[in-house]
């Protein structure tokens, strides 16, 4: 960690990342005087940094127990697939202005990556492959804290360590159809209206699938 941080955002960090690797399990009750231990700080600022984390939804504090990892359930990880399809949608549409023909290339190069792929053999290679896909789209937003806020949420489903494509293999070969219908679309300089319509539902479209995939079933992720 680096030394400019607060000791708080010290805390912060670590215990993200234990919570992001699932080293801390949902459910987990955070001791904040071993976390101290471990991290050769007094409990002020480990208790500074649950707090922050309970801010986010990612520590829950239970009366008489204490701080725990958060559990969260698969309506949860709907709720922000939809969150996720708003807001880089959005953030998608106010991008394509400024995309480049080298952005466009780079766009394509990573579809066509995902398209060679066995998705049966390498779903979390093309969830990542996926992102970095929508994150040429948006990424020259012109709105900062739009991109940050795709981010944070892409941080939320980070959180659910859930690869869609895993469980519902046969959207990956629409995804990239889509995939390449959007970039023709923002070549061709499409209304941002339309485009932001085409990009929310591509995004939307997976998460309904998945939906649908798990249809009536109630158990956590």
């Amino acid at each position: 960690m680096s030394p400019r941080l607060s000791k708080s955002q010290q805390a912060y960090e670590w215990i993200s990342q234990k919570i992001r690797t699932r080293e801390y399990e949902p459910g987990y009750r955070l001791v904040l005087t071993t976390i101290a231990e471990e991290l050769d700080i007094s409990v002020v600022p480990v208790r500074e940094a649950i707090r922050q984390l309970e801010a986010e939804g990612l520590v829950t504090y239970e009366r008489n127990v204490g701080a725990r990892v958060t559990t969260y359930n698969r309506e949860a990880y709907y709720e922000t697939m939809d969150i996720v399809a708003t807001l880089e949608a959005s953030a998608t549409a106010q991008s394509a202005p400024y995309l480049t023909a080298e952005d466009l290339a780079q766009a394509r190069a990573l579809n066509q990556e995902m398209r060679e792929l066995d998705i049966n053999h390498h779903p979390d290679e093309f969830t990542q492959l996926n992102k970095k896909f929508h994150s040429v789209l948006f990424n020259k937003c012109p709105n900062e804290r739009l991109v940050a806020l795709v981010y944070e949420q892409w941080e939320q489903l980070e959180y659910h360590r859930v690869s869609t494509f895993r469980y519902v293999p046969e959207r990956a070969i629409d995804s990239v159809k889509e995939h390449a219908q959007l970039v023709a679309l923002i070549e061709a300089g499409a209304e941002v209206s339309y485009l932001e319509k085409v990009a929310r539902e591509h995004r939307l479209k997976t998460s309904l699938t998945y939906r649908r995939k798990n249809q009536g079933e109630t158990h956590e992720l």
